[in-house]
């Protein structure tokens, strides 16, 4: 008998080099071909502007999938991590925190667990500053609510001023 899927992940995708919404679509489909996920949502893509980073660099593709899993938060961040190197990410090659790349996938929510360690930070700690997360996330989870946070549609005030263009 398979193992319950109970517990509900919510990961932010973006790129912003190469053809950066295939990308985003192929990587989802890699993810979702886990036995150890299931009732994937994925949102929308949204097109937005460099946040904090070099301005020069080319607009991201942004959305934000959820699903179950039976995963840890430490196995599946490590899951994502694999999954960034599969399609090109070099994180040693990341010198800014805000650098183009091929893929990001971060953890954004798990359950409701809250956590701080060296490889994870839970909820995440800039989701509710950041329209390209905010959005999409609202997309698929309109209710959302964040430990420590609350409700999320209440921070969508806060990042009005955040360049952000749904694509499809």
């Amino acid at each position: 008998m398979p193992a319950l899927l109970s517990h509900l992940a919510v990961i932010g995708l973006g790129a912003n080099l190469g053809d950066a919404s295939q990308t985003l679509q192929q990587a989802v489909q890699a993810l979702q071909s886990n036995a150890s996920t299931a009732n994937w949502q994925v949102s929308p893509l949204y097109r937005t502007a460099p946040v904090g980073a070099d301005e020069a660099q080319p607009d991201y593709i942004n959305g934000v999938a959820t699903f179950r899993t039976d995963l840890s938060p430490e196995a599946l961040m490590l899951w994502l991590l694999e999954t960034e190197r599969h399609f090109g990410r070099d994180r040693s090659h990341d010198v800014a925190r805000n650098s183009p790349r091929t893929l990001d996938l971060d953890l954004l929510l798990y359950d409701e667990i809250t956590m701080d360690t060296p490889l994870l930070v839970l909820p995440h700690p800039r989701l509710h500053e950041r329209a390209f997360v905010l959005r999409p996330l609202l997309d698929v989870l309109p209710a959302c609510r964040a430990p420590g946070l609350g409700q999320l549609n209440q921070y969508l005030p806060q990042v009005a001023d955040q360049a952000i263009e749904r694509i499809n």
